[in-house]
């Protein structure tokens, strides 16, 4: 099973005094991967180290088995799209993705017709002769990912790769992974789009400061933390007077007013008792306009993990 795993065993690592990842133990087995965490959380530094473009300073990482530390077979089986734009602007689209592929020994014909594949499954073809200086962003973007996919990868490490992107064309880029995933192999990918994470992923990992908060299927991930409190969203008319009522129910955590004092955030560690004292207040004649849970997105479960950070 660890061949077909990247594996991380108490990895560290730190850029002098400054923490990059610490004590990181993950299985991630195939399928698709989301890294979701804010700026300076370990993301990139996690993708760095599984890719081998850094090293760790305690603990080991295997990719399919084998170490970042061997580059010539490593590169064989992964493929990396950063999130920095580095597409050199004099070359065209083909270029710079059948140049790459020479570093893998193709001959330039192979290159060349290996390149287009790519640049055909990421929509690409029609500007495949014009140089990379002309595209747009989310043009960019893909060109990225063609190069990432274009020697056959089996794990495929992408860096925000939905940024950018057109709804038709991220449409298709997802379908793209879902295909690769179904195939076996491993599509790992960061990303702040909450909703596309919890619309498209196999498995999350959360992570703030260098260390991992949580893994997991993200409902799956909320049931085993037994001491996450349930948020609801109260819309009513009194809401200081709610407020108050709910504030002396034991299983009430916290409770924010919104800014238009006509609604409330409640975190709750009991949903039935919750529901319950709802009803006392409104039987009391206190008006109740709706009650809308809001903790079963990745969204909501992120924003209590990590306190509202965005990635």
């Amino acid at each position: 099973m660890k061949g077909t795993e990247v594996i991380f065993e108490d990895v560290s690592k730190f850029y002098g005094e400054v923490l990059g990842v610490n004590k990181v133990t993950l299985h991630i087995p195939p399928g698709i991967t989301s890294l979701v965490g804010p700026n300076g959380s370990g993301k990139t530094t996690l993708m760095n180290l599984m890719t081998g473009l850094i090293h760790p300073g305690r603990g080991s990482i295997t990719v399919l088995g084998l170490s970042p530390r061997d580059p010539e077979q490593l590169m064989r089986v992964t493929g990396y799209a950063t999130q920095f734009d580095s597409a050199p602007r004099w070359a065209t689209g083909m270029e710079f993705v059948s140049t790459g592929l020479t570093l893998y020994g193709y001959s330039p014909t192979e290159a060349r017709d290996r390149a287009w594949q790519a640049l055909e499954q990421v929509g690409l073809t029609e500007a495949a002769g014009r140089k990379v200086a002309g595209y747009s962003k989310g043009m960019r973007q893909r060109v990225r990912l063609a190069q990432a996919i274009a020697h056959d990868p089996q794990v495929l490490v992408l860096d925000e790769p939905l940024n950018g992107l057109d709804p038709l064309v991220r449409a298709e880029t997802i379908s793209l992974f879902r295909r690769y995933a179904a195939e076996g192999r491993h599509v790992i990918l960061s990303s702040h789009v909450l909703q596309e994470v919890d619309l498209i992923s196999d498995q999350v990992i959360l992570i703030a400061n260098g260390m991992i908060v949580a893994e997991g299927e993200i409902r799956g991930v909320r049931d085993e933390m037994s001491e996450h409190p349930s948020q609801f969203i109260i819309r009513c008319r009194d809401a200081s007077r709610i407020a108050s009522l709910l504030f002396c129910e034991d299983h009430v955590t916290e409770i924010k007013m919104n800014d238009d004092r006509l609604g409330l955030l409640v975190l709750t560690r009991n949903r039935e008792e919750f529901s319950r004292a709802l009803t006392r207040i409104a039987l009391a004649g206190h008006v109740i306009d709706g009650v809308i849970p809001s903790d079963e997105s990745v969204d909501a479960l992120y924003e209590y993990l990590i306190g509202g950070g965005r990635a």
